[in-house]
């Protein structure tokens, strides 16, 4: 199975970047892994935020084969432990799913029709985060994932 994280808008900040790209260097000794990043909109001061929604919509669900298995980073989601996250992850990939997608909205959210795709919501903190710092935090999360699956040193609990 690979993963894919699926992300509106690039980080700007060479700190988290830098970070990022650690762990996606991790995490290709356990699991192929991407990053897809989808250009933020332009010219958005003349639209409602629906508006806005359904445009990332559409930029999202082209993105997406039929037989994806798609989980929104969303705060509405089911919070995991670590330990419980690599439950999650080990279960999918037994699944047998050929490609998992991770997707982090834009500033609004999700509209109904990306909601509709998805086949599950995981929530990575009741708190709020940057959608670049987000990023971070879930390739931070998947490599520790990895780690505890693989019965590594990494996580102590």
């Amino acid at each position: 199975m690979k993963i894919t994280l699926l992300t509106v808008g690039k980080t700007t900040n060479a700190n988290l970047v830098s970070l990022q790209d650690e762990y996606q260097n991790r995490l290709k000794f356990y699991i192929p892994f991407e990053m897809v990043v989808i250009p933020e909109l332009k010219n958005t001061k003349n639209l409602s935020i629906a508006e806005q929604q359904e445009k990332e919509a559409d930029l999202i669900l082209k993105q997406l084969e039929t037989s994806d298995e798609v989980v929104l980073l969303d705060d509405k989601g089911k919070q995991f432990t670590s330990m419980g996250f690599s439950e999650y992850i080990s279960k999918k990939m037994l699944a047998s799913h050929k490609r998992m997608v991770f997707v982090v909205g834009g500033p609004y959210g999700f509209s109904e029709r990306v909601y509709n795709r998805a086949n599950g919501k995981v929530s990575l903190s009741a708190m709020t985060f940057s959608h670049q710092m987000i990023r971070l935090i879930f390739v931070e999360q998947l490599y520790r994932a990895m780690t505890i699956l693989k019965g590594e040193p990494y996580h102590h609990e």
